[in-house]
Protein backbone atom coordinates (compact mmCIF):
# COMPACT_ATOMS: atom_id res chain seq x y z
CA UNK A 1 0.00 0.00 0.00
CA UNK A 2 2.61 2.47 0.81
CA UNK A 3 4.25 1.90 -2.60
CA UNK A 4 0.84 2.60 -4.47
CA UNK A 5 0.41 5.79 -2.10
CA UNK A 6 4.50 6.51 -3.35
CA UNK A 7 2.75 6.51 -6.81
CA UNK A 8 -0.57 8.57 -6.52
CA UNK A 9 2.05 11.13 -5.14
CA UNK A 10 3.99 10.84 -8.29
CA UNK A 11 1.08 11.21 -10.56
CA UNK A 12 -0.15 14.05 -8.68
CA UNK A 13 3.11 15.98 -8.96
CA UNK A 14 3.63 15.86 -12.78
CA UNK A 15 0.29 16.46 -13.72
CA UNK A 16 -0.70 19.44 -11.02
CA UNK A 17 -1.44 22.38 -13.10
CA UNK A 18 1.41 24.53 -11.30
CA UNK A 19 3.89 21.75 -12.03
CA UNK A 20 4.94 22.69 -15.61
CA UNK A 21 4.61 26.85 -14.58
CA UNK A 22 6.97 26.18 -11.74
CA UNK A 23 9.50 24.03 -13.36
CA UNK A 24 12.03 27.17 -13.47
CA UNK A 25 11.32 27.98 -9.72
CA UNK A 26 11.51 24.26 -9.17
CA UNK A 27 15.50 23.94 -10.71
CA UNK A 28 16.56 26.98 -8.58
CA UNK A 29 15.31 25.42 -5.52
CA UNK A 30 17.62 22.33 -6.16
CA UNK A 31 20.11 24.39 -6.82
CA UNK A 32 20.01 26.34 -3.65
CA UNK A 33 19.75 22.72 -1.88
CA UNK A 34 22.52 21.46 -3.05
CA UNK A 35 24.60 25.14 -3.08
CA UNK A 36 23.27 25.30 0.97
CA UNK A 37 24.17 21.56 1.73
CA UNK A 38 27.47 21.82 0.22
CA UNK A 39 27.95 24.54 2.34
CA UNK A 40 27.31 22.71 5.38
CA UNK A 41 29.69 19.63 4.47
CA UNK A 42 32.54 22.16 3.99
CA UNK A 43 31.61 23.73 7.75
CA UNK A 44 31.12 20.54 9.23
CA UNK A 45 34.63 19.36 7.64
CA UNK A 46 36.05 22.31 8.70
CA UNK A 47 34.57 23.35 12.09
CA UNK A 48 36.81 21.67 13.96
CA UNK A 49 40.20 23.15 13.33
CA UNK A 50 38.54 26.36 12.83
CA UNK A 51 37.50 25.73 16.38
CA UNK A 52 40.77 24.50 17.58
CA UNK A 53 42.42 27.61 15.89
CA UNK A 54 40.16 30.43 17.06
CA UNK A 55 39.46 28.59 20.95
CA UNK A 56 42.41 26.55 21.75
CA UNK A 57 41.89 25.99 25.50
CA UNK A 58 38.46 24.43 24.87
CA UNK A 59 37.89 21.19 22.85
CA UNK A 60 35.89 21.32 19.99
CA UNK A 61 33.43 19.42 20.62
CA UNK A 62 32.85 21.09 23.65
CA UNK A 63 32.36 24.21 22.22
CA UNK A 64 29.94 22.38 19.93
CA UNK A 65 28.00 20.97 22.58
CA UNK A 66 27.61 24.64 24.53
CA UNK A 67 25.81 26.08 21.69
CA UNK A 68 23.90 23.17 19.83
CA UNK A 69 20.80 24.58 22.21
CA UNK A 70 21.08 27.65 20.13
CA UNK A 71 21.25 25.35 16.76
CA UNK A 72 18.57 23.51 17.96
CA UNK A 73 16.09 26.65 18.82
CA UNK A 74 17.22 28.50 15.58
CA UNK A 75 16.17 25.11 13.54
CA UNK A 76 13.20 25.20 15.05
CA UNK A 77 12.09 29.03 13.92
CA UNK A 78 13.38 27.83 10.68
CA UNK A 79 11.52 24.83 10.12
CA UNK A 80 8.41 27.10 11.36
CA UNK A 81 8.60 29.75 8.48
CA UNK A 82 9.97 27.67 5.62
CA UNK A 83 8.91 24.26 6.14
CA UNK A 84 6.41 22.73 4.13
CA UNK A 85 4.55 20.05 6.13
CA UNK A 86 3.47 17.38 3.40
CA UNK A 87 -0.61 16.47 3.09
CA UNK A 88 -2.89 14.28 1.32
CA UNK A 89 -6.36 14.32 0.04
CA UNK A 90 -7.42 11.73 2.63
CA UNK A 91 -11.27 12.28 1.90
CA UNK A 92 -11.35 9.91 -0.83
CA UNK A 93 -9.23 7.37 1.18
CA UNK A 94 -11.86 7.39 3.86
CA UNK A 95 -14.76 5.47 2.11
CA UNK A 96 -12.18 2.81 0.85
CA UNK A 97 -10.93 -0.30 2.71
CA UNK A 98 -7.52 1.13 3.95
CA UNK A 99 -6.22 1.26 7.14
CA UNK A 100 -6.18 4.63 8.87
CA UNK A 101 -2.72 3.87 10.68
CA UNK A 102 -1.65 2.72 6.66
CA UNK A 103 -2.17 6.67 5.60
CA UNK A 104 -0.87 8.12 8.76
CA UNK A 105 2.35 6.53 8.92
CA UNK A 106 2.56 7.46 5.53
CA UNK A 107 1.74 11.09 6.46
CA UNK A 108 4.13 11.29 8.81
CA UNK A 109 6.98 9.07 6.97
CA UNK A 110 6.89 11.74 4.41
CA UNK A 111 7.98 14.20 6.52
CA UNK A 112 11.48 12.48 7.11
CA UNK A 113 12.46 13.27 3.62
CA UNK A 114 12.45 17.00 4.11
CA UNK A 115 15.45 18.99 3.27
CA UNK A 116 15.74 20.38 6.44
CA UNK A 117 16.23 16.84 8.09
CA UNK A 118 19.22 16.45 5.86
CA UNK A 119 20.76 19.63 6.35
CA UNK A 120 22.14 18.50 10.31
CA UNK A 121 23.11 15.26 8.43
CA UNK A 122 25.29 16.93 6.09
CA UNK A 123 26.92 19.31 8.68
CA UNK A 124 27.16 17.08 11.90
CA UNK A 125 28.58 13.77 9.71
CA UNK A 126 31.45 15.22 8.17
CA UNK A 127 31.99 16.85 11.96
CA UNK A 128 31.88 13.64 13.37
CA UNK A 129 34.14 11.98 10.97
CA UNK A 130 36.71 14.47 11.65
CA UNK A 131 36.52 13.83 15.24
CA UNK A 132 36.45 10.20 14.78
CA UNK A 133 40.08 10.79 12.55
CA UNK A 134 41.49 12.80 15.13
CA UNK A 135 41.39 9.83 17.38
CA UNK A 136 37.78 10.30 19.65
CA UNK A 137 36.72 7.30 20.98
CA UNK A 138 34.21 6.00 17.76
CA UNK A 139 31.86 4.58 20.56
CA UNK A 140 31.15 8.25 21.45
CA UNK A 141 31.21 10.01 18.77
CA UNK A 142 29.01 7.92 16.84
CA UNK A 143 25.90 7.93 19.73
CA UNK A 144 26.76 11.66 20.16
CA UNK A 145 26.09 12.04 16.20
CA UNK A 146 22.99 10.18 15.86
CA UNK A 147 21.67 11.91 19.38
CA UNK A 148 21.91 15.08 17.31
CA UNK A 149 19.89 13.39 14.16
CA UNK A 150 17.38 11.70 17.04
CA UNK A 151 16.64 15.62 17.92
CA UNK A 152 16.56 16.59 14.25
CA UNK A 153 13.77 14.46 13.75
CA UNK A 154 12.24 15.20 16.59
CA UNK A 155 12.06 18.81 16.09
CA UNK A 156 10.84 17.78 12.86
CA UNK A 157 7.71 16.18 14.07
CA UNK A 158 7.16 18.71 16.68
CA UNK A 159 7.07 21.30 13.94
CA UNK A 160 4.23 19.52 12.66
CA UNK A 161 2.57 19.89 16.22
CA UNK A 162 3.36 23.96 16.40
CA UNK A 163 2.57 24.66 13.00
CA UNK A 164 -1.37 23.64 15.01
CA UNK A 165 -0.69 25.39 18.38
CA UNK A 166 0.29 29.22 18.04
CA UNK A 167 0.77 29.17 21.90
CA UNK A 168 3.91 27.02 21.56
CA UNK A 169 5.38 28.88 18.75
CA UNK A 170 5.49 31.70 20.58
CA UNK A 171 6.82 30.11 23.95
CA UNK A 172 10.17 28.48 21.76
CA UNK A 173 10.19 32.40 20.49
CA UNK A 174 10.52 33.42 23.91
CA UNK A 175 12.33 31.66 25.10
CA UNK A 176 15.41 32.01 22.39
CA UNK A 177 15.11 35.52 22.84
CA UNK A 178 15.68 34.99 26.99
CA UNK A 179 18.48 33.20 26.19
CA UNK A 180 20.02 35.47 23.95
CA UNK A 181 19.57 38.32 26.01
CA UNK A 182 20.46 36.63 29.37
CA UNK A 183 24.21 35.72 27.45
CA UNK A 184 24.37 38.83 25.02
CA UNK A 185 23.99 41.32 28.36
CA UNK A 186 26.38 38.86 30.26
CA UNK A 187 23.35 38.39 32.88
CA UNK A 188 23.59 34.94 33.29
CA UNK A 189 25.86 32.52 31.25
CA UNK A 190 23.40 30.44 30.13
CA UNK A 191 25.42 28.28 27.59
CA UNK A 192 27.82 26.39 29.89
CA UNK A 193 25.10 24.24 32.37
CA UNK A 194 23.00 23.52 28.91
CA UNK A 195 26.06 22.75 27.28
CA UNK A 196 27.07 20.24 30.26
CA UNK A 197 23.57 18.41 28.92
CA UNK A 198 24.81 17.81 25.98
CA UNK A 199 28.84 16.87 26.36
CA UNK A 200 26.60 13.89 28.88
CA UNK A 201 25.39 13.07 25.62
CA UNK A 202 28.74 12.85 24.38
CA UNK A 203 30.74 10.94 27.75
CA UNK A 204 28.02 8.52 28.19
CA UNK A 205 27.15 6.74 25.15
CA UNK A 206 24.24 4.93 26.37
CA UNK A 207 22.21 8.26 26.82
CA UNK A 208 21.55 8.48 23.47
CA UNK A 209 18.33 6.77 24.21
CA UNK A 210 16.88 9.99 25.38
CA UNK A 211 16.77 11.77 22.33
CA UNK A 212 15.69 8.19 20.62
CA UNK A 213 12.81 8.83 23.30
CA UNK A 214 12.32 12.44 22.42
CA UNK A 215 11.97 11.49 18.77
CA UNK A 216 9.61 8.48 18.78
CA UNK A 217 7.34 10.26 21.74
CA UNK A 218 6.99 13.30 19.28
CA UNK A 219 6.07 10.91 16.46
CA UNK A 220 3.27 8.91 18.73
CA UNK A 221 1.73 12.58 19.43
CA UNK A 222 1.68 13.63 15.75
CA UNK A 223 0.05 9.73 14.93
CA UNK A 224 -2.26 10.39 18.27
CA UNK A 225 -3.51 14.07 16.70
CA UNK A 226 -3.84 13.04 13.51
CA UNK A 227 -5.79 9.81 13.49
CA UNK A 228 -8.31 11.57 16.31
CA UNK A 229 -9.52 13.91 13.20
CA UNK A 230 -9.22 10.95 10.75
CA UNK A 231 -12.78 10.25 10.16
CA UNK A 232 -15.10 11.73 7.44
CA UNK A 233 -17.76 13.43 9.64
CA UNK A 234 -14.81 15.60 10.91
CA UNK A 235 -13.57 16.42 7.28
CA UNK A 236 -16.90 17.16 5.57
CA UNK A 237 -19.10 19.29 8.53
CA UNK A 238 -18.16 22.64 8.66
CA UNK A 239 -19.11 25.33 11.42
CA UNK A 240 -21.39 28.01 10.79
CA UNK A 241 -20.11 31.02 12.14
CA UNK A 242 -22.86 34.57 12.54
CA UNK A 243 -20.94 37.71 11.32
CA UNK A 244 -21.46 40.74 11.80
CA UNK A 245 -21.76 43.43 8.87
CA UNK A 246 -20.20 46.86 8.66
CA UNK A 247 -21.21 49.97 7.10
CA UNK A 248 -18.26 50.46 4.66
CA UNK A 249 -20.28 52.77 2.35
CA UNK A 250 -18.06 55.68 2.68
CA UNK A 251 -15.31 53.68 0.58
CA UNK A 252 -17.82 54.43 -2.24
CA UNK A 253 -15.97 57.67 -2.77
CA UNK A 254 -12.83 55.47 -4.45
CA UNK A 255 -15.27 54.42 -7.15
CA UNK A 256 -14.91 50.87 -9.47
CA UNK A 257 -11.73 49.67 -7.14
CA UNK A 258 -14.26 50.28 -3.75
CA UNK A 259 -15.91 46.85 -3.95
CA UNK A 260 -12.51 45.20 -3.88
CA UNK A 261 -11.15 47.44 -1.11
CA UNK A 262 -14.26 46.30 0.70
CA UNK A 263 -13.53 42.42 -0.18
CA UNK A 264 -10.22 42.73 1.45
CA UNK A 265 -11.37 45.14 4.52
CA UNK A 266 -14.12 42.57 5.38
CA UNK A 267 -11.64 39.48 4.61
CA UNK A 268 -8.79 40.84 7.46
CA UNK A 269 -11.96 42.36 9.81
CA UNK A 270 -13.23 39.01 10.09
CA UNK A 271 -10.57 36.26 9.44
CA UNK A 272 -7.73 35.87 11.99
CA UNK A 273 -4.81 35.28 10.14
CA UNK A 274 -5.19 37.74 7.86
CA UNK A 275 -5.40 39.79 11.89
CA UNK A 276 -2.66 38.91 12.98
CA UNK A 277 -0.52 39.09 9.35
CA UNK A 278 -1.95 42.50 9.70
CA UNK A 279 -0.45 42.52 14.06
CA UNK A 280 3.00 41.35 12.04
CA UNK A 281 3.45 43.71 9.86
CA UNK A 282 2.93 46.46 12.37
CA UNK A 283 5.99 44.64 14.00
CA UNK A 284 8.05 45.71 11.21
CA UNK A 285 8.06 48.99 12.47
CA UNK A 286 10.34 48.46 14.64
CA UNK A 287 12.68 46.37 12.60
CA UNK A 288 15.24 49.66 12.35
CA UNK A 289 15.98 49.49 15.78
CA UNK A 290 17.66 46.35 14.94
CA UNK A 291 19.99 47.77 12.51
CA UNK A 292 20.19 51.84 13.68
CA UNK A 293 21.28 51.04 17.22
CA UNK A 294 24.04 49.37 16.14
CA UNK A 295 27.45 51.73 15.00
CA UNK A 296 29.03 48.82 12.63
CA UNK A 297 25.74 48.98 10.40
CA UNK A 298 26.32 52.97 10.46
CA UNK A 299 29.77 52.20 8.73
CA UNK A 300 27.83 49.83 6.01
CA UNK A 301 24.70 52.41 4.97
CA UNK A 302 23.65 49.78 2.19
CA UNK A 303 22.14 47.14 5.13
CA UNK A 304 20.21 50.65 6.45
CA UNK A 305 18.65 50.59 2.88
CA UNK A 306 17.57 47.16 3.52
CA UNK A 307 16.33 47.93 7.04
CA UNK A 308 14.31 50.94 5.37
CA UNK A 309 12.64 48.35 3.16
CA UNK A 310 11.06 46.85 6.57
CA UNK A 311 9.84 49.71 8.46
CA UNK A 312 7.57 50.79 5.98
CA UNK A 313 6.84 48.15 3.91
CA UNK A 314 5.43 45.35 6.97
CA UNK A 315 2.13 45.10 4.97
CA UNK A 316 3.36 44.98 1.36
CA UNK A 317 5.66 41.99 2.42
CA UNK A 318 3.19 40.00 4.64
CA UNK A 319 -0.25 40.46 3.24
CA UNK A 320 0.79 41.86 -0.38
CA UNK A 321 3.30 38.39 -1.09
CA UNK A 322 0.10 36.75 -0.72
CA UNK A 323 -1.69 37.86 -3.80
CA UNK A 324 -3.93 36.63 -4.90
CA UNK A 325 -4.29 33.36 -2.20
CA UNK A 326 -6.28 35.55 -0.09
CA UNK A 327 -9.23 35.04 -2.35
CA UNK A 328 -8.67 31.49 -3.44
CA UNK A 329 -11.89 30.41 -1.79
CA UNK A 330 -14.16 32.96 -4.03
CA UNK A 331 -11.51 33.72 -6.79
CA UNK A 332 -14.07 31.67 -9.53
CA UNK A 333 -16.89 34.20 -8.53
CA UNK A 334 -14.49 37.10 -8.89
CA UNK A 335 -12.95 36.25 -11.92
CA UNK A 336 -16.58 35.38 -13.46
CA UNK A 337 -18.05 39.08 -13.07
CA UNK A 338 -17.91 41.42 -15.48
CA UNK A 339 -15.33 43.67 -14.57
CA UNK A 340 -11.43 44.56 -15.80
CA UNK A 341 -8.99 42.84 -14.13
CA UNK A 342 -6.82 45.75 -14.15
CA UNK A 343 -9.40 47.62 -11.25
CA UNK A 344 -8.81 44.01 -8.83
CA UNK A 345 -4.71 44.02 -9.33
CA UNK A 346 -5.17 48.13 -8.77
CA UNK A 347 -7.95 48.11 -5.55
CA UNK A 348 -4.34 45.72 -4.15
CA UNK A 349 -2.15 48.26 -5.14
CA UNK A 350 -3.90 50.77 -3.10
CA UNK A 351 -4.02 48.59 -0.11
CA UNK A 352 -0.61 48.14 -0.06
CA UNK A 353 -0.04 52.41 -1.09
CA UNK A 354 -1.85 53.26 2.13
CA UNK A 355 -0.09 50.76 3.94
CA UNK A 356 3.19 51.77 3.21
CA UNK A 357 1.83 55.58 3.94
CA UNK A 358 0.75 54.94 7.04
CA UNK A 359 3.73 52.74 8.31
CA UNK A 360 5.34 55.86 7.14
CA UNK A 361 3.85 58.18 9.31
CA UNK A 362 3.74 56.01 12.17
CA UNK A 363 8.01 55.73 11.77
CA UNK A 364 8.18 59.49 12.20
CA UNK A 365 10.03 58.97 15.85
CA UNK A 366 13.02 57.58 13.84
CA UNK A 367 13.70 61.21 13.56
CA UNK A 368 15.72 60.67 16.94
CA UNK A 369 18.79 59.26 15.29
CA UNK A 370 18.78 61.63 12.73
CA UNK A 371 17.56 63.15 9.31
CA UNK A 372 19.77 60.97 7.82
CA UNK A 373 18.36 57.48 8.78
CA UNK A 374 14.91 59.36 8.59
CA UNK A 375 16.07 60.18 4.77
CA UNK A 376 16.76 56.46 4.41
CA UNK A 377 13.53 55.64 5.75
CA UNK A 378 11.62 57.88 3.56
CA UNK A 379 13.66 57.05 0.39
CA UNK A 380 12.85 53.29 1.23
CA UNK A 381 8.86 54.33 1.55
CA UNK A 382 8.78 55.79 -2.17
CA UNK A 383 10.55 52.72 -3.35
CA UNK A 384 8.14 50.18 -1.52
CA UNK A 385 5.73 52.43 -3.55
CA UNK A 386 6.66 52.69 -6.83
CA UNK A 387 9.00 49.46 -7.41
CA UNK A 388 8.51 47.02 -4.52
CA UNK A 389 4.21 47.38 -4.78
CA UNK A 390 5.07 46.14 -8.74
CA UNK A 391 6.98 43.25 -7.84
CA UNK A 392 4.93 41.91 -5.31
CA UNK A 393 2.10 42.13 -7.30
CA UNK A 394 3.90 40.16 -10.50
CA UNK A 395 4.99 37.75 -7.84
CA UNK A 396 1.27 36.57 -7.33
CA UNK A 397 1.03 35.74 -11.04
CA UNK A 398 3.73 32.87 -9.48
CA UNK A 399 1.66 31.92 -6.28
CA UNK A 400 -0.99 29.32 -6.68
CA UNK A 401 -1.47 27.99 -3.59
CA UNK A 402 -4.62 28.51 -1.82
CA UNK A 403 -5.47 29.59 1.30
CA UNK A 404 -8.27 28.21 3.71
CA UNK A 405 -9.03 31.20 5.60
CA UNK A 406 -11.24 29.18 7.78
CA UNK A 407 -9.30 26.63 9.11
CA UNK A 408 -8.97 26.79 13.03
CA UNK A 409 -5.61 27.90 15.11
CA UNK A 410 -3.72 28.11 11.86
CA UNK A 411 -3.15 32.32 12.07
CA UNK A 412 0.24 33.56 12.03
CA UNK A 413 1.71 29.85 12.70
CA UNK A 414 -0.46 29.05 9.59
CA UNK A 415 2.44 28.41 6.31
CA UNK A 416 -0.38 27.29 4.32
CA UNK A 417 -0.65 29.72 1.00
CA UNK A 418 3.66 30.11 1.79
CA UNK A 419 5.55 28.32 -0.94
CA UNK A 420 9.50 28.66 -1.42
CA UNK A 421 8.87 30.49 -4.73
CA UNK A 422 8.41 33.82 -2.43
CA UNK A 423 11.69 32.98 -1.08
CA UNK A 424 13.10 33.67 -4.92
CA UNK A 425 10.63 36.63 -5.95
CA UNK A 426 11.42 38.29 -2.58
CA UNK A 427 14.86 38.74 -3.72
CA UNK A 428 14.92 41.81 -5.83
CA UNK A 429 12.85 43.67 -3.55
CA UNK A 430 16.02 43.26 -1.06
CA UNK A 431 18.35 43.19 -3.06
CA UNK A 432 17.54 45.69 -5.63
CA UNK A 433 17.31 49.03 -3.14
CA UNK A 434 20.31 47.78 -1.72
CA UNK A 435 22.05 48.33 -5.53
CA UNK A 436 20.48 51.16 -6.55
CA UNK A 437 21.66 53.06 -3.14
CA UNK A 438 25.27 51.51 -2.78
CA UNK A 439 26.63 52.08 -6.48
CA UNK A 440 25.78 56.19 -5.94
CA UNK A 441 27.15 56.42 -2.27
CA UNK A 442 29.94 54.71 -3.57
CA UNK A 443 30.10 56.49 -6.43
CA UNK A 444 28.94 60.07 -4.97
CA UNK A 445 28.08 60.10 -1.68
CA UNK A 446 25.33 59.51 0.74
CA UNK A 447 22.56 61.84 0.02
CA UNK A 448 23.55 60.92 -3.91
CA UNK A 449 22.49 57.62 -2.65
CA UNK A 450 19.15 58.62 -1.24
CA UNK A 451 18.33 60.36 -3.95
CA UNK A 452 18.53 57.37 -6.60
CA UNK A 453 16.51 55.20 -4.58
CA UNK A 454 13.42 58.00 -4.16
CA UNK A 455 13.81 58.69 -7.47
CA UNK A 456 13.61 54.83 -8.67
CA UNK A 457 10.34 54.63 -6.61
CA UNK A 458 9.09 57.63 -8.35
CA UNK A 459 9.78 57.18 -11.47
CA UNK A 460 7.56 53.84 -11.15
CA UNK A 461 5.08 55.83 -9.73
CA UNK A 462 5.14 57.92 -12.96
CA UNK A 463 5.17 54.18 -15.07
CA UNK A 464 1.87 52.78 -13.27
CA UNK A 465 -0.17 52.42 -15.65
CA UNK A 466 2.41 50.69 -17.84
CA UNK A 467 3.53 48.12 -14.79
CA UNK A 468 -0.16 47.69 -14.45
CA UNK A 469 -1.31 46.71 -18.00
CA UNK A 470 2.04 44.88 -18.11
CA UNK A 471 0.98 42.60 -14.84
CA UNK A 472 -2.35 42.71 -15.31
CA UNK A 473 -1.66 40.55 -19.23
CA UNK A 474 0.35 38.49 -16.99
CA UNK A 475 -2.45 37.21 -14.88
CA UNK A 476 -4.64 37.31 -17.96
CA UNK A 477 -2.56 34.48 -19.30
CA UNK A 478 -2.16 32.36 -16.49
CA UNK A 479 -5.77 33.30 -15.12
CA UNK A 480 -7.48 29.95 -16.08
CA UNK A 481 -3.96 28.00 -14.39
CA UNK A 482 -4.76 29.91 -11.24
CA UNK A 483 -8.26 28.93 -11.09
CA UNK A 484 -7.44 25.37 -11.41
CA UNK A 485 -4.57 25.69 -8.85
CA UNK A 486 -7.00 27.33 -6.45
CA UNK A 487 -9.55 24.30 -6.91
CA UNK A 488 -6.88 21.43 -6.05
CA UNK A 489 -6.88 20.38 -2.27
CA UNK A 490 -3.26 19.59 -1.92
Amino acid sequence: MIRRFISMEWKQFFRASYFQKGLAIKILLVLAALYFGGIAILSGAGLFFILKKAIPEVDPIVTINNFLIFWILFEMLIRFFMQQLPVMNIKPLMIIPIKRNTVIHYLLGKTTLSFFNFLPLFFFLPFAIVLMTQGYPVTNVVCWFFSVMFLSLGLNYLNFLINKNNAVFYAIAGLLMILIGLEYFQIYNIIEPIGEGFNHLYKHPYLVIIPLVFMMGMYFLNYKYIKQGFYLDDAVSKKVKEVNATDLSWMDRFGSVAPFLKNDIKLIWRNVRPKQVMFMSFMFLFYGLIFYTQEIYREMPAFLAFASMFVTGGFLMTFGQLVPSWDSEYYKMLMSQNIPYKKYLESKWYLMVVAVAISFVLSTPYLYFGWEIFGMIAAGALFNVGLNSFITLFGGALNRVPIELNVKAKAFSNTNGFNPTQMLIALPKFLLPMLLFYIPYKLINFNAGLIILGLSGVLGLVFRNFFLNKIESIYQKGKYKTISAFSEKK
